[in-house]
């Protein structure tokens, strides 16, 4: 029996439904428990989770290493604020300047928050280094991009439901076609002061830009003395089977975004990262959060840090990444009319549906009922990020189960599969 019919599911779908603001549209799936790559609902029934929590459950449901250090962490104190120094915060700032080779990090909690940093940083940079005119300061973003859901973020968001009511949005953003150099040089003035941009746009349906692109602006970038700030609050951190996912293109941004993985999947934890030449421009009392790098957010976040280097985490998930990635393409040849693309990097790929045909909504349902979690974004791409300890046994079992889906989708609606392998 499908758990959204069970009395027991249905209660807390009520209850949510009843008290709380609807601006979810959950999959109906009540889940209570959780291991590794392995979800439960409230009726015992198994899911394989092929969408951690948005990339935030990268090292696994409740990695024990992690799980030790919060709970020793917990014993001891939680929560002091910046006001006091901590013993925590400084060996979490010294690990995140080791992984990422930045100088310096500013903790904070939501990936929104960390990018509002950035912008408050790269608008201060751009008047005090850059000599811009105060308020005269420019950020350019991509067209179909997705930084958060902030006033200011939604702000220069180019996708309308994010936008619409929300006025009015602070001015100071021009946007650029996602891949195109030439939009970025014709969107820029003598007041830019940044370029914010993700490496892979996720929400906009995991859209990797052409190669080159980065070098091409990382280039631009250094020659117009315009900061290069990454978002990889879903793409850092391994999910692109490297440590940031800049590096797939041999550049260095000058200032990075990091959250979601950072938090070990047991808390939010975000930062922002740069060099002193650029992290200059925060002195006492121009920035900060009574919870952003408290103690037991950077004891959870440097041990999560630990566990991706240890067990080899990150090079494992370029592997299983062109593992995924190549079984999804032949469930593509075999059921082409109703799939329009597979695309992606590491363990993060869009599964592209023809929209003639359904929406991806539906097939996340029917996949959630057969006990495969995933995602929609938009109406027509499916989203899979399983986190990275993953395994092949795991992948083979959820790529089965969405061949199962597909097929009898396409049965369903008259449509000519070719058997696999043929």
């Amino acid at each position: 029996m499908d758990a959204t019919g069970t009395p027991v599911s249905q209660t807390f779908i009520q209850k949510e439904g009843s008290y709380g603001a609807r601006n979810y549209a959950p999959v109906p799936v009540v889940v209570d428990h959780a291991k590794d790559c392995l979800v439960w609902d409230v009726e015992g029934k198994e899911y394989i989770d092929m969408m951690s929590a948005y990339s935030s459950v990268s090292h696994g449901h409740l990695h024990p290493r992690i799980v030790a250090a919060a709970e020793a962490q917990l014993k001891k104190v939680a929560v002091m604020s910046r006001a006091y120094y901590s013993t925590t915060l400084g060996p979490l700032l010294e690990k995140l300047s080791e992984v990422t080779g930045f100088e310096r990090a500013l903790p904070m909690n939501t990936g929104a928050e960390a990018v509002e940093t950035a912008i408050k940083c790269a608008r201060r940079w751009g008047h005090r280094v850059k000599g811009i005119p105060d308020g005269m300061q420019r950020i350019l973003v991509a067209r179909g991009n997705f930084h958060g859901r902030t006033s200011t973020i939604v702000g220069f968001s180019s996708e309308q439901d994010y936008r619409s009511g929300f006025g009015p949005f602070c001015d100071g953003f021009q946007h650029f076609d996602y891949g195109g150099m030439e939009s970025v040089k014709a969107a820029a003035t003598e007041h830019t002061c940044a370029v914010l941009v993700e490496p892979i746009q996720g929400e906009a349906g995991v859209i990797v830009p052409p190669a080159g692109f980065f070098r091409d602006l990382r280039e631009w970038c250094t020659q117009k003395d315009i900061l290069l700030i990454d978002d990889e609050v879903q793409a850092g951190l391994g999910r692109t089977g490297r440590w940031f996912a800049f590096q797939h293109e041999g550049i260095r941004p000058d200032a990075l975004i990091l959250g979601k993985a950072l938090g070990g999947g047991l808390l939010p934890v975000s930062a922002f990262c740069a060099d002193d030449k650029v992290m200059q421009v925060f002195v006492p009392n121009s920035h900060g959060s009574t919870f952003g790098g408290n103690a037991l957010a950077a004891a959870v976040a440097l041990e999560g840090l630990k566990v991706l280097q240890e067990e080899g985490l990150v090079d494992q998930c370029a592997a299983k990444g062109e593992y995924l990635f190549r079984r999804l393409r032949e469930v593509q040849a075999e059921v082409a009319p109703l799939i329009r693309d597979v695309r992606g990097r590491g363990l993060w790929i869009g599964v592209d549906i023809e929209p003639t045909c359904t929406t991806a909504r539906d097939m996340v349902l029917r996949l959630a009922a057969a006990g495969v979690l995933s995602k929609e974004t938009h109406e027509t791409v499916i989203r899979f990020a399983p986190p990275l300890t993953i395994t092949q046994d795991l992948m083979d079992r959820a790529v089965d189960i969405f061949r199962g889906v597909a097929v009898e989708k396409c049965r369903e609606l008259g449509l000519r599969t070719r058997p696999a392998g043929a």
